[in-house]
C-alpha cells in the first residue's frame, strides 16, 4: 500500500489531535512539522527511505537537536495515527545538559525591573500578568483558568492534558487581582481580558513583554511568558528543596522533566568547579 501525505489526511490528523484535547499551540506545532516533511518530499512517498533522508536534511541545517527531535516527534505522532507506526523514525541521541547558558535565564532581580518598569508606563495588566505566572508557575496557556471565582476561593482548578491540579493563590496575589478586577468592572470568569472581553493570545502577551525590554535593558532573550515558569520553580526549588513536589506544582508527569529546569547556569556551575580546590 503507497503511503502520501494528503490534505484529507491533515485534515483528519487535525480532528485526530482535537479529539485527544490537545492544546491548540501543540496543534499547530505538529501540522506545521509534518506539513514541512510534506514539501520536503515533494509528492513523494513516505518510506523509511525518505524519513532517514529527511532527518539528515534537518541536521545538515544545524538546526538545534532538541529541535530536530521536537520535529521527529510531531512527525512520529503522525505516522503512528496514519498507520505507519513501523515507519518511525528514531530520535538523536543527546547527553543530559550538565549546565544552561546564563545568557537565556531570567534573573529575580531583572524580573523585578520588568514588574517595575511596566507599572511605571501604567501597564497594570502586563504587570499582574507576569506576577500571577510568576508567583504560581503556571503555563501562560493556563492563565484562562485565573477566574474571578477562583480568586475568592484562593485557589484555580487547572485541567491539561487530561489531568487536573489545584494552584493555590496566596492572600497577596488574590488581593492584586481582586483589585484589578474591581477597576476593569470584571465580576465573573477570566481575569485576563482584551479590551473586547476575549481571554490573552500568546503572540499578545509574548509581544507585550517584549517591548518592556527596550525600556529596560533586560536582554530580550530572556524575556517570554515560560521563563517566568523556570523562574518560579527555581525560586520554589530554592526554599523547599523537594523536586517530586515542585513536578506536582508544575503538573509535570516525569520528574525528569522538572529537573530540566533547575539546571545550573555555566557561572554557577564555574563556581561549583572553583570549589573543588582540586589545582595546585
Amino acid at each position: 500500500m503507497l503511503k502520501f501525505i494528503t490534505k484529507e489526511l491533515l485534515q483528519q490528523f487535525k480532528d485526530y489531535l482535537k479529539y485527544e484535547e490537545r492544546e491548540q499551540s501543540t496543534i499547530n506545532k505538529y501540522l506545521h512539522d509534518v506539513q514541512a516533511f510534506a514539501d520536503w518530499l515533494q509528492e513523494k512517498e513516505v518510506s523509511k527511505e525518505n524519513l532517514t533522508a529527511y532527518k539528515e536534511y534537518l541536521i545538515k541545517k544545524k538546526y538545534n537537536p532538541k529541535t530536530v527531535n521536537g520535529i521527529l516527534s510531531a512527525i512520529n505522532k503522525f505516522l503512528a495515527f496514519a498507520g505507519w507506526a513501523d515507519l518511525k523514525v528514531k530520535y538523536l541521541r543527546i547527553q543530559r545538559q550538565l549546565f544552561r547558558n546564563s545568557n537565556r535565564e531570567l534573573t529575580q532581580a531583572e524580573y523585578l525591573k520588568l514588574i517595575s518598569k511596566a507599572q511605571e508606563l501604567g501597564k497594570e495588566r502586563l504587570s499582574l500578568l507576569m506576577q500571577t505566572i510568576c508567583a504560581t508557575g503556571i503555563r501562560v496557556s493556563e492563565l484562562k483558568y485565573i477566574t474571578m471565582e477562583a480568586v475568592k476561593k484562593s485557589r484555580a482548578e487547572i485541567s491539561l492534558k487530561g489531568k487536573i491540579r489545584t494552584i493555590l493563590l496566596t492572600g497577596k496575589l488574590c488581593k492584586k487581582l481582586l483589585k484589578y478586577a474591581k477597576g476593569q468592572k470584571i465580576t465573573s470568569g477570566e481575569i485576563f481580558l482584551t479590551r473586547s472581553g476575549r481571554g490573552l493570545g500568546r503572540k499578545q502577551i509574548w509581544a507585550e513583554m517584549k517591548a518592556l525590554c527596550r525600556q529596560t535593558g533586560v536582554a530580550a532573550g530572556k524575556v517570554f511568558p515560560h521563563n517566568l515558569r523556570h523562574l518560579f520553580a527555581r525560586t520554589f526549588y530554592k526554599v523547599c528543596k523537594d523536586v517530586a513536589k515542585l513536578a506536582d506544582v508544575l503538573g509535570h508527569s516525569s520528574i525528569e522533566t522538572t529537573r530540566i529546569y533547575l539546571i545550573s547556569t555555566g557561572v554557577e556551575h564555574l563556581q561549583t568547579l572553583n570549589k573543588l580546590n582540586l589545582l595546585c
